[in-house]
């Protein structure tokens, strides 16, 4: 995994997970109360807001993204709604509580567990999108999914996701923490999937197995098994047929219905759009639909909206410049000169070790002189 500035994926496309970022949105983006940005007719605005000015930023720095929206989620994913629904539950309660006998942290914290993304939510950020020119996909089911096919067709450099069950449709590229605020001065993570399966050396399918053992979007984890027992166990045994006979043998509990095989037959052959029937286009933003959708519908700042589209048409037009490495083909390393950076890395991480532990005895030993000398 790499990290580095937003700027360095200047003339990048990017497939961004629509329905996470607008959950983001709504959580992150509020006012100094706590308590989501609302029109004067008190209808919720976080999510344009950050859509708007997160998409503005993405652009300026020479990206052209486009989102692609959920579908209709998999049966099997149902146990797990069913949880962040109950967990919803929970906190609404609490937050009800909080408000007679709390504090205002605590209306506040559990405020955003109670946020979910609504239909309303979805197609406000759409017609935000067509107003801005920039593109969008609906998918028929997972979002990531179909994310993870446009990269790994071309169509785009990356996928965008804070999921990271978005591996387990391999991507060529993944990218996180692209649509946070600048504020938060968190890099972008860089994740190439071709080094991630070369350095843990092992195929896609195995992959996937580990990462349905240590719990996904469709399986819960089994109790006790952490990263570094569910690698070896995978390493070992070589699929999760072979190993949950050995599991059940022993201390672990491993659930007579686990359905791990739909979970991986989900991850393998998702319901995807074919990528070769989407075509992403960038267009000049409608300034004038932009002013009336969010200048006289929603309350923004006139000013700022037509300073922004005008941000947003000067940037897109620069996005269509080229990188150089996009004439060439990049090659994923060799597992000599995997093996090779871990050895440095591993020199390095040594060196650093004996040079604090050299610091800790001259400052123990300069601790104890002026005791001696009395």
């Amino acid at each position: 995994m790499h990290t580095g500035e937003i700027k360095q994926f200047f003339g990048r496309k990017v497939a961004i997970d629509a329905s996470m970022s607008i959950y983001q949105f709504l959580i992150a983006v509020r006012q100094n109360d706590g308590q989501q940005l609302m029109s004067e007719t008190g209808e919720t605005t976080s999510h344009l807001m950050g859509m708007f000015y997160r998409t503005l930023r993405i652009v300026d720095n020479g990206i052209k993204p486009a989102y692609v929206f959920d579908g209709k989620p998999p049966t099997l994913k149902s146990g797990e709604l069913a949880k962040r629904y109950a967990r919803r539950d929970e906190a609404t309660k609490a937050g009800e509580e909080a408000k007679e006998t709390g504090t205002a942290e605590d209306v506040d914290k559990f405020s955003r567990r109670t946020v979910r993304v609504t239909k309303e939510h979805n197609d406000e950020c759409k017609r935000l999108l067509r107003l801005m020119g920039i593109p969008y996909v609906e998918a028929p089911c997972e979002a990531e999914a179909q994310c993870a096919v446009l990269a790994r067709a071309g169509k785009v450099y990356a996928a965008a996701s804070e999921d990271m069950d978005t591996l387990c449709y391999a991507p060529q590229v993944l990218l996180r923490h692209l649509t946070f605020s600048e504020q938060r001065k968190m890099p972008i993570s860089e994740i190439i999937f071709a080094q991630v399966l070369q350095g843990l050396d092992m195929p896609l399918a195995q992959f996937i197995d580990l990462c349905i053992l240590l719990g996904c979007d469709y399986c819960d984890a089994i109790k006790g098994i952490g990263p570094a027992t569910a690698l070896k166990l995978i390493r070992e045994h070589g699929s999760l047929e072979e190993l949950l006979p050995v599991l059940r043998q022993g201390k672990y509990v491993v659930p007579e219905d686990w359905p791990y095989k739909d979970a991986r037959e989900l991850f393998l052959h998702p319901d995807v759009r074919a990528a070769e029937e989407i075509e992403l286009a960038w267009e000049a933003p409608d300034v004038a639909g932009l002013v009336q959708f969010l200048v006289t519908e929603k309350g923004f700042n006139e000013d700022r909206v037509r300073s922004a589209a005008a941000r947003l048409q000067k940037n897109l037009k620069t996005a269509q410049q080229g990188r150089l490495d996009g004439f060439f083909q990049v090659l994923p390393k060799s597992k000599d000169e995997l093996a090779q950076g871990k050895r440095k890395a591993e020199d390095k991480a040594t060196e650093r070790r004996k040079k604090q532990k050299d610091e800790s005895a001259t400052r123990k030993a300069a601790k104890r002189a002026p005791k001696q000398a009395k």
